[in-house]
């Protein structure tokens, strides 16, 4: 593969593969306790989860923090999973979250910030449609050629 190819610039690149892991991921605070309505708050839980996906080389997309959950559309490096990212966001920004404001931690006094469950889903400029679609003509395309 040529990695110097216009086309694929907003890929992930290593030696042997290029790809696109994009991901919408959502997950909430323990209870779903609406401890982010604060503006301080809130804004240090972004800044923690920036700081987190920096750290491992994730790119955050676009990030909203609300009250009670967070949504987050990252890329994902490709020697990452989905739930190993999920988890070094989530911890690192708990922790940063505890240290910073202690009264969250009287509130949340077993030692977990989030729930333990998320949401994630891939996130493509194509359609499951067209992805659908194209494997299916591209095999027919195959079988043509291999039959004939």
């Amino acid at each position: 593969m040529d990695s110097g190819n216009y086309k694929y610039k907003n890929m992930a690149h290593n030696a042997r593969s290029v790809g696109a892991s994009e991901y919408h991921l959502q997950w909430v605070t323990k209870y779903r306790f609406g401890v982010l309505a604060e503006e301080s708050l809130w804004k240090d839980c972004e800044n923690a989860i920036r700081d987190a996906a920096l750290k491992h080389c994730i790119e955050i997309v676009e990030l909203g923090v609300m009250e009670d959950h967070v949504h987050v559309v990252a890329k994902i490096p490709p020697y990452l999973s989905v739930s190993h990212a999920i988890g070094l966001l989530k911890g690192a920004s708990s922790y940063s979250m505890f240290r910073s404001h202690p009264e969250v931690k009287e509130r949340y006094w077993g030692g977990h910030f989030w729930g333990r469950g998320y949401f994630y889903r891939s996130v493509s400029n194509v359609t499951d449609e067209i992805v659908r679609r194209y494997v299916r003509e591209d095999n027919n395309q195959r079988q043509k050629r291999l039959f004939t």
